[in-house]
């Protein structure tokens, strides 16, 4: 869950580095650290704090002169986040430096053998042990950096993305990975490496993404030789060409990275659907699906795994794959399925979803389910990510780049592209009539626009959020489609402002959270024209005799629950199953300015990371 980046060639590395870690503070925040190479000694400079803290620090202590460098933003795992335990670590002998994404599971062993040695370390972190075990290998084995790391990582358990460099073979940068991500942009004489493509992006537009289990040596102006970390076989890398470009990555002039991926979810939305769905035709294209259909199609059940936002779009999905597809469902978090022993047959379809398609969890529950013979599909963002290339078939939503931390479009996108593929099913199966499969077609093709007009209630939605900004304790009620977005709501409101808040079915209210009503506790209730209507005006009543204070979220032009709440923001009416992906947006943008209002750092909300890889 930390951000490495790296650079060889013929330019300054430090500039490349520095720039390369504000593009990914979003995968972790609480540290930093450069390390440079001049062409006589390693300089470093590290700290606790923001990279813009790493940035002053180094630029005060350190000449930053040097055509190699490495440089990490982390997320604490192994030690609490001090200068000290921030990457890069050196070795004892001071000749290797290291930056690491992941966790190593057996450093505590491994540390202990070192000390016997003779090994002593400084830092609370199991990098400071890798390092070391990789010297000590160079000493005893009398081998190449190359040759020293790939043994040394045979030696290890748990998950990692590295980049090793050594000053005393000072044109080559050493990187492996196994269960976090590692990207090596190709360019003219010169070599990136980084968590994801966007600190090079300026620089190249192609890539070798590294496979679980695979490491490459780094030669400059040489090509790059990636062999597999356990039998030392040579693998002839892929040259992806990025589609990824630098706009997308930039704010856009909105104050936050939030705020504008909130704004993106129109475009997002239709990207996602664009030249899959041919409303005209009355056609679905999902090669993924297409390539398949018989073995989804015929599926027993689907088991949906997910963790977080993720897990609340597989909940929507739920119902989505149920109602049109008639197909039995399942929704797990990915990181109790992966601990159970859960019943999986080779008629069951596991369906992964991901933003960012390298969560730990989630890729550990697919590989569970495969080894049980079902059939693994992917919902992911990321071309290339991990949990594309390990499961068995996918589809990308096309969100962009969600930097973030809290995911919003991800959301909206996720859903879209599960809607089309219950959609396609049930065209299959003969589970939905043709009219209603047109109208679904029509309706989600106009779900952009209807984003849109959600949007403008931002206004609205700001002077409500001043009302309740203090308030310590938050209620979201929804029911059917609408449940999942309550749980979402409170999510957001949770990640980004720190207030307590919990999602419930509207009904499971009078259940025990209704003790929880008085007057100064807000209740967010999704009560659209659609679905359990007259039972959700029900609970409101309910909420307003024990003096609640209601924000509705309602369709527009209603009247009923506008008489009861203190507050109604309106979305446009559509079908039942397509309201998530409206009720949601005024829940996003309250988040947002609650959190902005109490003057919280909504982009990189504390102790949370954007792609969770690790346990």
């Amino acid at each position: 869950m930390c951000g490495i980046v790296g650079y060889i060639g013929h330019r300054e590395a430090y500039p490349i580095v520095l720039k390369g870690l504000q593009r990914l503070e979003y995968r972790g925040y609480d540290s930093a650290g450069i390390a440079l190479y001049d062409g006589e000694e390693l300089k470093m400079c590290k700290t606790k704090g923001k990279v813009a803290d790493l940035k002053n620090k180094f630029e005060e202590e350190v000449t930053t002169n040097g055509t190699v460098g490495i440089g990490h933003t982390r997320w604490a795992t192994h030690g609490e986040p001090n200068d000290v335990n921030s990457h890069p670590h050196y070795s004892n002998s001071g000749d290797l430096v290291i930056i690491h994404n992941g966790i190593i599971e057996n450093y505590d062993s491994l540390k202990k053998e070192l000390k016997k040695r003779g090994y002593t370390f400084k830092s609370d972190t199991d990098t400071e042990v890798l390092v070391n075990l990789i010297e000590d290998v160079i000493i005893n084995e009398k081998v190449k950096l190359g040759k020293a790391v790939q043994i040394a990582l045979n030696q290890t358990i748990g998950a990692y993305a590295i980049a090793v460099f050594n000053k005393t073979k000072p044109d080559e940068i050493v990187v492996a990975r196994l269960g976090s991500p590692l990207a090596i942009g190709v360019g003219e004489d010169e070599f990136f490496v980084a968590s994801d493509a966007s600190p090079f992006l300026e620089f190249t537009n192609n890539a070798i993404y590294l496979e679980d289990g695979e490491m490459a040596v780094i030669r400059r102006d040489k090509d790059v030789k990636v062999r597999k970390i356990h039998d030392d076989s040579l693998v002839d890398p892929y040259v992806q060409e990025l589609q990824m470009n630098l706009e997308q990555i930039e704010k856009g002039g909105y104050e936050h990275f939030m705020l504008k991926e909130i704004h993106e979810q129109p475009n997002a939305i239709s990207d996602t659907y664009r030249g899959r769905m041919l409303v005209d035709q009355g056609i679905i294209r999902m090669a993924g699906v297409d390539d398949n259909m018989e073995r989804i199609a015929n599926a027993k059940r689907i088991i949906i795994v997910a963790c977080g936002t993720s897990w609340h779009a597989g909940l929507v999905a739920e119902y989505i794959f149920e109602d049109i597809a008639r197909i039995p469902v399942e929704v797990e978090y990915a990181s109790e399925f992966r601990y159970r022993n859960p019943v999986i047959s080779e008629n069951d379809v596991v369906i992964s979803i991901s933003q960012s398609g390298e969560t730990a969890d989630t890729m550990a529950a697919i590989k569970l389910a495969k080894e049980k013979g079902a059939f693994t599909f992917g919902v992911c963002n990321v071309v290339g990510s991990s949990i594309s290339r390990e499961t068995h078939a996918g589809a990308y939503t096309h969100a962009g780049p969600e930097i973030g931390v809290a995911s919003t479009k991800a959301f909206t996108t996720q859903i879209t592209v599960l809607t089309l593929m219950a959609l396609k099913l049930g065209k299959f199966k003969g589970t939905i009539s043709h009219s209603d499969f047109q109208f679904h077609l029509q309706e989600l093709e106009r779900i952009p626009e209807k984003v849109k007009e959600a949007l403008k209630s931002d206004e609205l939605i700001q002077e409500i959020a001043a009302k309740y900004k203090d308030a310590p304790n938050c209620l979201y009620l929804g029911r059917g489609y609408n449940f999942p977005v309550a749980l979402e709501g409170a999510l957001k409101l949770k990640e980004i402002s720190y207030i307590h808040a919990e999602g419930y079915p509207a009904a499971e209210m009078k259940h025990g959270p209704i003790a929880l009503i008085d007057e100064q506790m807000p209740v967010v209730v999704i009560a659209t024209k659609k679905g359990h209507y007259e039972k959700v005006v029900s609970n409101i009543q309910e909420i307003k005799s024990r003096k609640g204070k209601i924000i509705g979220i309602v369709t527009k032009g209603d009247e009923e629950v506008r008489d009861l709440a203190d507050y109604v923001i309106e979305v446009p009416e559509t079908l039942e199953s397509l309201t998530p992906l409206l009720t949601t947006i005024p829940l996003q943008l309250l988040s947002y300015h609650i959190a902005v209002l109490l003057g919280k750092n909504v982009d990189q909300p504390r102790n949370l990371a954007k792609s969770v890889t690790v346990e």
